[in-house]
Protein backbone atom coordinates (compact mmCIF):
# COMPACT_ATOMS: atom_id res chain seq x y z
CA UNK A 1 0.00 0.00 0.00
CA UNK A 2 1.65 3.49 -1.21
CA UNK A 3 1.68 5.92 1.26
CA UNK A 4 2.11 9.65 0.82
CA UNK A 5 1.98 12.45 3.03
CA UNK A 6 0.08 15.66 2.69
CA UNK A 7 2.07 18.78 1.97
CA UNK A 8 1.45 20.76 5.01
CA UNK A 9 0.54 23.85 3.66
CA UNK A 10 1.62 27.40 5.68
CA UNK A 11 -0.11 27.74 8.34
CA UNK A 12 -1.95 31.24 8.04
CA UNK A 13 -2.61 30.59 4.43
CA UNK A 14 -6.41 31.61 3.46
CA UNK A 15 -8.72 29.16 2.73
CA UNK A 16 -9.45 28.72 -1.25
CA UNK A 17 -12.67 29.52 -2.86
CA UNK A 18 -14.30 26.83 -3.84
CA UNK A 19 -17.65 25.95 -6.02
CA UNK A 20 -18.59 22.35 -6.62
CA UNK A 21 -21.20 19.84 -6.71
CA UNK A 22 -22.87 17.52 -3.90
CA UNK A 23 -24.11 14.36 -4.19
CA UNK A 24 -27.66 16.00 -4.62
CA UNK A 25 -26.47 17.81 -7.28
CA UNK A 26 -26.50 21.30 -5.38
CA UNK A 27 -23.56 23.65 -5.67
CA UNK A 28 -21.29 24.43 -2.38
CA UNK A 29 -19.29 27.09 -1.93
CA UNK A 30 -16.79 28.66 0.62
CA UNK A 31 -19.20 31.15 1.43
CA UNK A 32 -22.00 28.84 2.59
CA UNK A 33 -20.42 28.69 5.82
CA UNK A 34 -19.44 32.08 6.43
CA UNK A 35 -20.99 32.03 9.88
CA UNK A 36 -19.19 29.17 11.15
CA UNK A 37 -16.52 29.63 14.02
CA UNK A 38 -14.63 27.46 11.67
CA UNK A 39 -14.26 25.15 8.99
CA UNK A 40 -13.07 21.97 7.93
CA UNK A 41 -12.26 20.86 4.96
CA UNK A 42 -11.08 16.86 4.15
CA UNK A 43 -10.14 15.34 0.97
CA UNK A 44 -11.11 11.29 1.42
CA UNK A 45 -12.27 9.30 -1.47
CA UNK A 46 -14.50 5.80 -1.25
CA UNK A 47 -11.86 3.22 -1.80
CA UNK A 48 -8.64 4.17 0.03
CA UNK A 49 -7.94 2.05 3.23
CA UNK A 50 -6.86 5.05 4.93
CA UNK A 51 -9.42 6.99 4.63
CA UNK A 52 -11.92 3.32 5.29
CA UNK A 53 -9.22 2.71 8.52
CA UNK A 54 -10.84 5.73 10.15
CA UNK A 55 -13.81 6.45 8.31
CA UNK A 56 -16.30 4.92 11.69
CA UNK A 57 -14.51 7.17 13.99
CA UNK A 58 -14.46 9.97 11.54
CA UNK A 59 -18.02 10.12 10.90
CA UNK A 60 -18.85 10.16 14.81
CA UNK A 61 -16.39 13.42 15.47
CA UNK A 62 -17.86 15.14 12.11
CA UNK A 63 -21.06 14.98 14.66
CA UNK A 64 -19.71 16.03 18.01
CA UNK A 65 -17.57 18.92 16.20
CA UNK A 66 -20.98 20.00 14.10
CA UNK A 67 -22.84 20.21 17.03
CA UNK A 68 -20.43 22.60 18.67
CA UNK A 69 -20.74 24.95 15.81
CA UNK A 70 -18.20 23.45 13.22
CA UNK A 71 -19.12 23.71 9.27
CA UNK A 72 -17.16 20.36 7.70
CA UNK A 73 -17.15 19.61 3.89
CA UNK A 74 -15.78 16.65 2.55
CA UNK A 75 -13.81 16.50 -1.51
CA UNK A 76 -13.18 13.88 -3.26
CA UNK A 77 -10.64 14.56 -5.81
CA UNK A 78 -9.55 11.39 -7.86
CA UNK A 79 -9.88 10.63 -11.30
CA UNK A 80 -12.96 8.75 -11.56
CA UNK A 81 -12.23 7.33 -15.15
CA UNK A 82 -9.60 5.72 -13.75
CA UNK A 83 -10.65 5.21 -10.29
CA UNK A 84 -14.73 5.23 -11.25
CA UNK A 85 -15.56 3.67 -7.82
CA UNK A 86 -15.00 6.91 -6.83
CA UNK A 87 -17.32 8.81 -8.66
CA UNK A 88 -20.31 10.51 -7.84
CA UNK A 89 -22.78 7.51 -8.29
CA UNK A 90 -20.81 6.12 -5.61
CA UNK A 91 -20.19 8.86 -3.28
CA UNK A 92 -23.71 9.91 -2.86
CA UNK A 93 -23.89 5.60 -1.79
CA UNK A 94 -21.04 6.23 0.40
CA UNK A 95 -23.23 9.08 2.53
CA UNK A 96 -26.35 7.16 2.55
CA UNK A 97 -24.58 3.87 3.86
CA UNK A 98 -22.47 5.49 6.16
CA UNK A 99 -24.15 8.55 7.48
CA UNK A 100 -22.13 11.61 6.56
CA UNK A 101 -23.68 14.20 7.78
CA UNK A 102 -21.74 16.98 5.49
CA UNK A 103 -21.41 17.70 2.28
CA UNK A 104 -19.71 15.38 0.23
CA UNK A 105 -18.39 17.25 -2.58
CA UNK A 106 -16.53 16.28 -6.33
CA UNK A 107 -13.54 17.75 -7.57
CA UNK A 108 -13.57 16.77 -11.06
CA UNK A 109 -11.17 18.64 -12.55
CA UNK A 110 -9.24 18.44 -9.72
CA UNK A 111 -8.61 22.35 -9.48
CA UNK A 112 -9.77 22.72 -6.11
CA UNK A 113 -7.30 19.73 -4.30
CA UNK A 114 -4.25 21.99 -6.23
CA UNK A 115 -5.89 25.26 -4.80
CA UNK A 116 -5.22 23.67 -1.24
CA UNK A 117 -2.14 21.26 -1.80
CA UNK A 118 -3.93 18.25 -1.26
CA UNK A 119 -1.82 15.77 -1.67
CA UNK A 120 -3.44 12.58 -0.04
CA UNK A 121 -6.45 11.15 1.33
CA UNK A 122 -7.50 11.49 3.85
CA UNK A 123 -6.66 15.22 4.09
CA UNK A 124 -7.23 17.44 6.40
CA UNK A 125 -7.42 21.25 6.67
CA UNK A 126 -8.78 23.59 9.23
CA UNK A 127 -9.56 27.22 8.91
CA UNK A 128 -10.29 29.51 11.66
CA UNK A 129 -13.50 31.93 11.28
CA UNK A 130 -11.42 34.40 9.02
CA UNK A 131 -10.59 31.35 7.30
CA UNK A 132 -7.06 31.04 8.18
CA UNK A 133 -5.49 27.80 7.96
CA UNK A 134 -4.86 26.65 11.49
CA UNK A 135 -4.24 23.22 11.63
CA UNK A 136 -3.41 20.75 8.26
CA UNK A 137 -2.46 17.14 9.32
CA UNK A 138 -3.10 14.00 10.36
CA UNK A 139 -6.47 12.53 11.94
CA UNK A 140 -4.26 10.72 14.60
CA UNK A 141 -1.53 8.32 14.41
CA UNK A 142 -3.80 5.17 13.64
CA UNK A 143 -3.06 3.34 10.12
CA UNK A 144 -4.11 0.39 8.66
CA UNK A 145 -2.00 -2.66 10.24
CA UNK A 146 -0.67 -0.27 13.21
CA UNK A 147 -2.77 -1.70 15.57
CA UNK A 148 -3.60 1.93 17.23
CA UNK A 149 -6.36 2.90 17.79
CA UNK A 150 -8.61 5.09 15.32
CA UNK A 151 -9.25 7.90 18.24
CA UNK A 152 -8.97 11.50 16.06
CA UNK A 153 -6.65 12.84 18.94
CA UNK A 154 -4.77 15.27 16.69
CA UNK A 155 -7.39 16.74 15.07
CA UNK A 156 -9.73 16.42 17.92
CA UNK A 157 -6.93 18.37 20.01
CA UNK A 158 -7.23 21.13 17.69
CA UNK A 159 -10.74 21.35 16.88
CA UNK A 160 -11.73 21.78 20.09
CA UNK A 161 -8.85 24.85 21.03
CA UNK A 162 -10.22 26.00 17.67
CA UNK A 163 -14.09 26.68 19.07
CA UNK A 164 -12.81 27.10 22.73
CA UNK A 165 -10.41 30.25 21.66
CA UNK A 166 -7.06 28.93 22.62
CA UNK A 167 -3.93 28.65 20.71
CA UNK A 168 -3.43 25.63 18.70
CA UNK A 169 -0.32 23.89 18.89
CA UNK A 170 2.02 24.50 15.57
CA UNK A 171 3.75 20.89 16.46
CA UNK A 172 1.42 18.98 14.12
CA UNK A 173 1.90 15.74 12.15
CA UNK A 174 1.37 15.46 8.13
CA UNK A 175 -1.88 13.13 7.23
CA UNK A 176 -0.38 9.73 5.56
CA UNK A 177 -2.77 7.67 2.73
CA UNK A 178 -2.99 6.86 -0.81
CA UNK A 179 -1.87 9.41 -2.86
CA UNK A 180 -5.22 11.93 -5.02
CA UNK A 181 -5.36 9.84 -7.79
CA UNK A 182 -4.32 12.61 -10.32
CA UNK A 183 -5.24 12.72 -13.93
CA UNK A 184 -2.40 12.08 -16.39
CA UNK A 185 -0.93 15.00 -17.33
CA UNK A 186 -2.72 16.98 -14.72
CA UNK A 187 0.00 16.40 -11.77
CA UNK A 188 0.53 19.48 -9.44
CA UNK A 189 3.84 20.96 -9.10
CA UNK A 190 4.20 21.10 -5.54
CA UNK A 191 5.46 17.72 -5.54
CA UNK A 192 8.66 18.85 -6.70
Amino acid sequence: MAQTESTMAALGTLAPDFALPDTGGRTVVLEDFAEAPGLLVAFICNHCPFVVHLREEWVRSVKRYQGKGLAVVCISSNDVEAFPQDGPELMAREVEEHGYSFPYLFDETQAVAKAFTAACTPDFFLFDKERRLVYRGQFDGSRPGNDLPVTGADLGAAVEALLEGKPISTVQRPSIGCNIKWKAGNEPDYFG
